[in-house]
């Protein structure tokens, strides 16, 4: 498919009935095989991204150029949509979110997210106006590239749990011209409900982190459109990894292969995709 293809059948999925998972894969082979699952659209990570080059997962470790990098090798592997998780745009001024969004509709992608946090621990979440003129220049740039905007307030997620200050903000940026809506860490259904009935564009909803953990079927109702995972799925297979290392370390067996998926089976998964 196109890129306009893909950004066509994105946003379609965004419209219709119903809510779906985008799962998110680290790099190419994880992208295949969330591909080879049945899945209708993929998201990156930053975390999972950081993780798999040795790094932490902060703004001041990861690179536009590596983060685009990542992407460009996730959209290369599959047929379906990608977004991209461009963390804050990469610079804290409305003209580098918008040449951020630019860049990365050039290497394919459908579309992608920016958040208020400005990695800086002192003052972790940009002030209101800024953040809305951020995503103000991104949308603009995101309508006439064909290009989905994620908008995401990241209060919850940096220790800040005012769930009325992530309302105005959402909203705000929903009236900047964002298309979809996305406030990860939300504590509880509640809130999660109470994001969905206060604006008007579809709301991601991240699921994966420790603590609460709802169904499918528990988010629809509650409002939800879309489902991600961020790096919850890289954890997990870094999990499994470092189970079957301690084995091996601790006790010298390994009865690892019993849990590990077969090497005939990875290689199925890893088939060119049907451009």
């Amino acid at each position: 498919m196109t890129r306009e293809q893909k950004y066509q059948a994105f946003r379609t999925l965004h419209e219709r009935t119903g809510t779906f998972v985008i799962p998110n894969p680290w790099n190419a082979g994880s992208a295949k095989i969330l591909s080879a699952l049945g899945f209708e659209a993929l998201a990156t990570t930053s975390a999972g991204f950081a993780f798999s080059i040795g790094q932490e997962d902060s703004t001041a470790n990861l690179t536009r150029d590596g983060v685009l990098q990542n992407a460009k090798e996730i959209v290369e592997a599959t047929d379906l949509p990608v977004s991209a998780d461009l963390q804050n745009g990469f610079g804290p001024s409305p003209e580098t979110c918008s040449e951020t969004i630019r860049l990365a509709s050039a290497i394919g992608l459908a579309g992608g997210s920016i958040e208020d946090a400005t990695g800086h621990p002192s003052v972790p979440i940009y002030d209101f106006q800024l953040a809305v003129e951020r995503v103000e220049a991104a949308a603009e740039t995101a309508q006439t590239h064909q290009f989905l905007l994620t908008a995401r307030a990241e209060n919850f997620l940096h220790g800040r749990p005012n769930l009325e200050d992530t309302i105005r903000r959402l909203q705000s940026f929903a009236d900047a011209g964002a298309d979809v809506l996305y406030a990860p860490g939300l504590p509880n259904l509640e809130a999660i409900r109470e994001v969905c009935a206060s604006v008007s564009k579809p709301v991601n909803v991240l699921m994966g982190l420790k603590g609460a953990t709802f169904s499918v079927e528990e988010l629809a109702a509650a409002g939800v459109k879309r489902i991600s995972v961020g790096g919850a799925f890289a954890r997990a297979a870094l999990g499994a990894f470092v189970r079957a290392a301690y084995e091996v370390k601790e006790k010298g067996t390994f009865t690892l292969a019993t849990d590990a998926i077969s090497h005939a089976e990875v290689s199925s998964y890893m088939t060119p995709p049907k451009h």
